[in-house]
C-alpha cells in the first residue's frame, strides 16, 4: 500500500464532497470531487495518497467518514 508522504509529521486532510464512503469508492475512474481546506497552498495532488474526510457540517452531505484515496493521473485509482 502507497502510504502519504509526510510534511514535517502532518497528514494534509482535504474534504471528500460525498455523501459516503461507499459513493466515493462508487467513483473510480472519475475526477475528484473535493473542497480545499489550506490556507497555504493546495492539498490536491494529481498522483499520490489523498487523506481526507466527508464533513457534514462543512459540505451539507450524508455522514461523516476518513479515507485515503489514491489518484494516479488525476483519477480516483482506489478508496481505503
Amino acid at each position: 500500500m502507497m502510504k502519504p508522504k509526510l510534511k514535517w509529521g502532518i497528514y494534509k486532510m482535504i474534504i471528500f464532497n460525498y455523501p459516503s464512503k461507499k459513493e466515493l469508492k462508487a467513483r473510480v475512474g472519475e475526477r475528484l470531487n473535493y473542497i480545499e481546506t489550506s490556507l497555504f497552498g493546495e492539498e490536491f495532488r494529481r498522483d499520490g495518497v489523498l487523506t481526507g474526510a466527508n464533513r457534514p457540517h462543512i459540505t451539507g452531505k450524508g455522514r461523516e467518514f476518513f479515507a485515503n484515496v489514491t489518484m494516479k493521473d488525476g483519477l480516483i485509482h482506489s478508496v481505503k
